[in-house]
């Protein structure tokens, strides 16, 4: 049997949208992008396929070139609370996991067929010896991301859902255009029963 072959990016667009999000925090010269790019593993990921599953040991950190992805918990009763998305342009992992080299808490799944550049572990640890930059860029990074998990906990306890769920479409339109309201709902905190009711009403208005 012959697989498909997966779709890839040509080489120089490749790397145009990760050099532009590492270029907003650090200025490259042209050794130090060769290595960079060198580290990074580009990967097909189909729609409802796995980049990472609960349980996996976590050695990547992902950018995505294009699609989207969505990082869930699924607690002892198969319930699950999607923890966040990841489109175009942004980073995603189980960063606890990934930074202790654990198995995953998170499991990542495509919401649609997604291209990504994973960077290893082993291979971030290389790239803050031999370009010391990049520890400047990953620490806004996970500044960044600390920053917002604190809202959105501070958002989940002063908001009532309605406001959080205005918040969301606000905020991220084009997310809400390409999941589900299922997934919203496990986002909000709140079940698809709930989140339809409320989108009933709102449009009513």
């Amino acid at each position: 049997m012959i697989r498909k072959q997966k779709p890839k990016l040509p080489a120089i667009l490749k790397y145009d949208l990760i050099l532009a999000n590492v270029g907003k925090h650090i200025t490259l010269d042209e050794k130090e992008i060769s290595f960079f790019t060198s580290l990074l593993k580009e990967k097909h990921i189909d729609k409802k396929d796995f980049v990472l599953k609960e349980g996996q040991l976590c050695q990547y950190i992902s950018f995505v070139n294009s699609g989207l992805l969505r990082a869930y918990y699924l607690d002892k009763e198969d319930k699950e609370s999607t923890i966040m998305f990841a489109v175009a342009d942004w980073w995603i992992t189980d960063m606890y996991c990934y930074i202790n080299r654990k198995p995953a808490m998170l499991t990542i799944q495509a919401v649609e067929d997604s291209q990504i550049l994973n960077l290893k572990k082993d291979d971030l640890e290389k790239l803050y010896v031999e370009v010391p930059k990049f520890e400047k860029f990953f620490r806004i990074i996970m500044q960044n991301a600390y920053i917002r998990e604190q809202l959105r906990i501070i958002q989940n306890l002063s908001l009532s859902a309605e406001e959080r769920y205005h918040q969301f479409l606000t905020k991220y339109p084009q997310v809400a255009k390409q999941v589900t309201q299922k997934q919203i709902a496990s986002y909000l905190g709140v079940t698809p029963e709930f989140l339809s009711a409320l989108r009933a009403n709102k449009s009513k208005r």
